[in-house]
């Protein structure tokens, strides 16, 4: 036990330090091989952020895992000459790569998720249940502590009137995937005027860093649209997304409306992606958008 003398800081540095020598021991983090495998650990985790998020970039790979460019390069490229991940052009980023693991990458994630569960619980393995749900609580107590330093604060406004920073994500995200119907400032303002009509901006740490849009849709009972959900790059990895559409259909319920569509292009994977886990499911095309090739609804 560290002794609490002297300077309080380095005490608890200590105490940290003094942990990570621990657990990181216990865990095996310090072999050549994760789980005693064939992947380094950095290989392995590489492979799990890429199979809990399909179509990651390797931009946001890197802002997860925060390794150097080049380590994480090597990594992939490794990654693909074997035949665990496949490439793909990001239609939103043409200078990025969308990530996805094959079948075979799928295989390696699935066993690699079964060994380390069974090292965890072989570490549980001595402590009664009151005992284990303490360590977990304590776990996620640490996690959050660690995570409110680093999160941007982020927050989300309804509009009531067309702003400049909503034109310019409006703009980036025109050109980010080469929109053809594109609405201008005019039009924007009349459909904030129309039923149902809403626009909200997310802002990190103040500055404004995604938006999405709310029309009516007239043509279907019951129903509105969601249009233009778009996160800058840089922001990307922080639930801006989510934060969004949570806005969004908490004021389509309000508005006592029982559904809300949308449409998009399996290009976008991420969005697809996103949409699929918040509950949308495929439906017939309901609009005369161009670029268009999947059309989703949700019952709220």
């Amino acid at each position: 036990m560290i002794q609490a003398s002297g300077d309080g800081s380095r005490i608890q540095v200590e105490a940290i330090r003094a942990f990570n020598r621990f657990y990181t021991a216990r865990l095996g983090l310090l072999r050549r091989r994760h789980l005693d495998g064939r992947f380094s650990l950095t290989e392995a985790r590489a492979l799990f952020e890429i199979g809990s998020r399909p179509g990651v970039t390797a931009k946001e790979l890197r802002k997860t895992l925060e390794i150097d460019n080049g380590y994480l390069s090597r990594v992939l490229a490794q990654h693909v000459r074997e035949g665990l991940v496949r490439t793909a052009e990001s239609r939103e980023d043409r200078r990025e790569k969308l990530l996805t693991l094959t079948a075979a990458g799928r295989r390696e994630v699935a066993h690699l998720d079964a060994e380390s569960a069974r090292v965890i619980e072989e570490l549980l393995g001595p402590l009664d249940e009151e005992r284990r749900t303490e360590l977990a609580q304590l776990l996620e107590r640490a996690q959050a502590l660690l995570a409110r330093q680093e999160r941007p604060l982020l927050s989300i406004e309804r509009l009531r009137r067309v702003e400049s920073a909503a034109l310019e994500l409006m703009e980036e995200y025109y050109e980010s995937i080469d929109v053809v119907k594109r609405d201008d400032a005019r039009t924007l303002r009349r459909i904030l005027r129309e039923p149902h009509g809403a626009l909200w901006v997310a802002s990190l740490d103040g500055k404004p860093m995604g938006c999405v849009m709310l029309r009516a849709l007239p043509q279907r009972a019951e129903a509105a649209e969601c249009k233009r959900l778009y996160v800058r790059p840089e922001a990307r990895g922080h639930g801006v997304a989510n934060a969004l559409m949570d806005e969004v259909e908490a004021y389509v319920r309000g508005e006592r409306l029982r559904w809300l569509y949308l449409d998009t292009f399996e290009g976008l994977k991420a969005a697809v992606a996103l949409y699929r886990k918040r509950g949308y499911v495929r439906c017939a095309r309901y609009n005369d958008n161009p670029q268009a090739t999947l059309f989703m609804r949700k019952r709220l």
